[in-house]
């Protein structure tokens, strides 16, 4: 059986973080993130859970360290193998990040615990802020080891790209709260992240593989519509209340990031198909 190859591997572990992140929307959102109290990192008095809760919150946790070695494990194939520095500054960011994601994780458990305002809104928004940032490292670790292994050129990977960003949005916007087409639900709410999750790397990618040719000083709008999706999926984890103005602002949010992706798109559309990217 043929051994996966680096780039496979950051993929994986790129997918991976990004199903925890839902994982945790979900664990959240049931409130099942309480159902363990204070035992972190143990659960119902011992290793194995009792209830359902229980259960979502260790399963969770499980696969919270699953996702923690594997990024580990990319980190040092990245130093250790022939990958270069780029990709392995990547990685480390990644793994820089890491055990303050696994602090903000044990802290989001301790409501009315040892730790003060631990299940609260500031730190669950720390705890998402610094899941989206080790997100974001790993997708550029991915993309930095796929270059010169890409049978489409730069130039078709960023109009493939923008446009599955301009499906992605409506469909995040229909399972998000700003629809009233779908009850946002628990479930919904892990679809929710799971796509913002998908359009925001698929953004990053656009940005990275857009050639550096003139279409390049369309850039910043692709930065404006990462913004608008970044503040998007902020405001899908109700970390504010979900008042008119919110609402309000959430459709412009999603109405900023087409405009400026559908900008981009025609401009790659009109573009010459050659061109170098920045790091892919």
């Amino acid at each position: 059986m043929k051994r996966p190859s680096y780039r496979q591997f950051a993929l994986f572990a790129t997918a991976l973080t990004g199903t925890l992140v839902a994982l945790g929307v979900y664990t959240a959102a049931t409130g099942a993130g309480l159902a363990c109290s204070q035992q972190w990192p143990l659960c119902d008095n011992g290793l194995l859970p009792q209830t359902l809760p229980s259960f979502i919150e260790w399963f969770h946790r499980l696969v919270a360290m699953v996702t923690g070695f594997v990024i580990i494990g990319v980190v040092g194939a990245a130093w250790v193998g022939d990958q270069s520095r780029r990709t392995s500054l990547f990685a480390t960011a990644a793994l820089v990040l890491l055990p303050l994601q696994i602090s903000l994780g044990a802290v989001t458990v301790t409501l009315n615990g040892a730790i003060p305002g631990g299940y609260s809104v500031p730190t669950q928004a720390a705890h998402l802020l610094v899941a989206l940032g080790i997100f974001t490292s790993l997708t550029l670790v991915t993309l930095s080891a796929m270059r010169g292994h890409y049978r489409r050129s730069a130039m078709e990977r960023s109009r493939i790209a923008l446009l599955a960003v301009l499906v992605l949005l409506p469909v995040n916007a229909v399972i998000g709260r700003v629809s009233p087409l779908v009850d946002y639900t628990e479930g919904a709410q892990a679809l929710f992240a799971l796509t913002a999750l998908a359009m925001f790397a698929t953004l990053v990618a656009a940005t990275v593989w857009l050639p550096m040719t003139a279409v390049a000083r369309y850039r910043p709008a692709l930065g404006v519509a990462l913004g608008s999706v970044f503040f998007v999926t902020l405001l899908g984890r109700d970390l504010l209340p979900y008042t008119w103005t919110v609402h309000l602002v959430n459709w412009l949010l999603y109405a900023v990031a087409f405009v400026a992706v559908v900008a981009v798109a025609y401009a790659a559309h009109t573009a010459p198909r050659d061109g170098r990217s920045v790091i892919a």
